[in-house]
């Protein structure tokens, strides 16, 4: 291009001026000219410290993954014929997978001649997520796929507690 729009270093508008004469400013001024809009007409440059601008393009970067939060999800199995014991044991389990933060995947397995009372699992899922609605909700409802029948439970959404304030005595 013959012509940019130029940025100055400390985001100023220098105008639309010629490459050569916006080269020779980034040469006076040791910076580099760097392309910011190539899409945009006349395209934009920008003189800044190149190095500099990926160094904390860097850092942002570094800074944003960190503060993701990783997902993870636990799965518990369950018969259709659980006792009862054994389902309270496993939604205690469940129950402290959402404390925690961590998505829930509840899986029936049927065996035999469990795979025509597909309506068991159901009702058993559907028992679980009552009994544990004040922790999590069902983000994918029961589905059957093959001899398993499988929901999804997520933790609900907490909303940031604000810190105590300490006074200074």
């Amino acid at each position: 291009m013959p012509e940019v729009r130029l940025v100055g270093p400390n985001g100023e508008q220098v105008g639309i001026v010629r490459i050569d004469d916006a080269l020779r400013l980034a040469r006076e001024a040791d910076l580099d000219l760097v392309e910011v809009a190539p899409q945009a007409r006349p395209p934009v440059c920008k003189l800044m410290d190149y190095g500099k601008f990926k160094y904390e393009s860097a850092q942002k970067a570094r800074e944003s993954r960190r503060n993701q939060q990783l997902t993870v999800i636990k799965e518990q199995k369950l018969r259709p014929k659980i006792d009862t014991h054994d389902y309270e044991t496993k939604r205690s389990h469940v129950r402290r997978f959402l404390e925690h933060g961590n998505k829930v995947k509840v899986t029936i397995m049927f065996r035999g001649r469990e795979q025509s009372r597909p309506e068991l699992g159901f009702r058993l899922l559907q028992r679980l997520a009552e009994d544990i609605s004040d922790l999590g909700v069902v983000e994918t409802e029961p589905r059957q796929d093959g001899r398993n029948m499988t929901m999804v439970i997520a933790p609900h959404k907490n909303k940031p507690r604000a810190k105590p304030t300490q006074t200074a005595d």
